[in-house]
Parts: C-alpha cells; sequence; structure tokens
C-alpha cells in the first residue's frame, strides 16, 4: 500500500495524541537518538521481469543524513504500568558487492523503515537507587521509504509495508520532576512486503538493533 510522507506523519500524531488527551497528567514524551544496525537478511521478489532471490548485508549509517531517531509518547496509567506509542526512523544500506552481484543499482530504506508500534510499558521506580529500569513489546505497520533500482524497475516512494513488532529494555535517570535522561537497547523485527514500479514486488525479514540515548519531558 504506497503512502505519502504526510500521511505517515499524521497517522504518528493521532497515534500520540490519543494518551495525551486521555490523561495529559500521566502523559511524558522522549526523544532518542543513537547507533542502530541491522544483521544480514534474505531478499526475494520479482523486478517485473527477473526474479531474484539472495542474502545481503545491511548498514545502519546511524549519524548519515538523515540520521536514526525516535519519538516516544507514554501513558502511565499506574505508577508501574503504562501504554507506549512509538516511532522509530531507522535506515538500511545494502551491500555494495551484494547489489552488484545480483543486479541492483540501489537497494536502501534510507528515509527510514519508520517503524510505527503501540503496546505496554513496565517499570520499577527506585529499584536502582536514582535509576528506574523499564521494559516494553510493541507491535504495529512498518512505512518504509522503499528505494530500489535495477534494470527493470526503479521506485522510490513511502509504502505501507507490513507488521513490525519492537522491545525496548533501558533505564531512566530522574533530572527533576519534569525532565528524565534515559539509555536503552531497543530491537525491532520487521516483514516488508514492498511494491515495485512495473509490477514487481520485494519481500525481506528486517532485524534492527539500537543503542539508544534520550531525553523525557513529564507533562
Amino acid at each position: 500500500m504506497h503512502i505519502s510522507g504526510s500521511k505517515a506523519s499524521l497517522a504518528l500524531v493521532a497515534l500520540l495524541a490519543t494518551p495525551l488527551a486521555a490523561n495529559a497528567g500521566d502523559f511524558s514524551l522522549s526523544l532518542y537518538g543513537g547507533y542502530q544496525t541491522a544483521p544480514h537478511s534474505s531478499v526475494k521478489g520479482n523486478d517485473g521481469v527477473d526474479d531474484f532471490d539472495f542474502t545481503t548485508g545491511w548498514e545502519g549509517k546511524s549519524f548519515d543524513t538523515p540520521p536514526y531517531y525516535g519519538v516516544r509518547g507514554t501513558w502511565w496509567v499506574r505508577d508501574n504500568f503504562g501504554w507506549i506509542a512509538d516511532f522509530s526512523h531507522s535506515k538500511v544500506y545494502a551491500d555494495k558487492g551484494d547489489m552488484a552481484d545480483n543486479g541492483f543499482s540501489t537497494l536502501e530504506f534510507t528515509d527510514g523503515l519508520n517503524n510505527l508500534t503501540v503496546g505496554p510499558i513496565w517499570r520499577w521506580p527506585g529499584l536502582w537507587n536514582n535509576f528506574t529500569p523499564y521494559a516494553s513489546v510493541s507491535a504495529g505497520i512498518i512505512i518504509p521509504h522503499v528505494e530500489v533500482a535495477t534494470a527493470n524497475t526503479d521506485t522510490l516512494e513511502y509504502q505501507i509495508a507490513g507488521p513490525t513488532v519492537a522491545l525496548v529494555l533501558g533505564a531512566s535517570y530522574e533530572l527533576n520532576e519534569r525532565w528524565d535522561l534515559f539509555t536503552e537497547y531497543k530491537g525491532t523485527y520487521s516483514q516488508l512486503d514492498v511494491d515495485l514500479d512495473g509490477g514487481g514486488n520485494l519481500e525481506s525479514d528486517i532485524i534492527t538493533n539500537a543503542l539508544n540515548f534520550g531525553v523525557t519531558y513529564k507533562f
């Protein structure tokens, strides 16, 4: 399913606004960046003429433009339990040698894999003195910016590409009643099935691993 960047942004805003409207006093907003990688995965499909099926390495290039980042809204139902809406702009570039060997001049998702998920979050205030550990699992959709070029296709667009799940394990440090700092591991698993111009398609299950650092504002 094709989608514009503006529609993806509107979906994110609507999702984050829901818990805020429900109970603004228990809402927090977090921004984060960090270092993101992705292991090898298989890539298969058809470019409109030719079939392909191979395994490629991926690079994250977290600090290249556009950089890796994320935004998360959290609605705390209780002191130790809540719900999150989480958006991360992760990205992957296929290995150049793997692309050349399989007839690709471009294979990347660099204006984002764009994971958008919702799910529960747990925290344990005071467990580590001034540090509060937390954990979350969430599920949603993947909205990649598809950049694929072969001799038979040149695809450059946002699409809704399939389901995604995310795992977060981290700890926060309270600076004051309004601000927290945090660091965390975030992993995602996404099942991409994207359309290619010319009538083809591409499928790949992509995993990302990220070490995040961020700041939280508590409303």
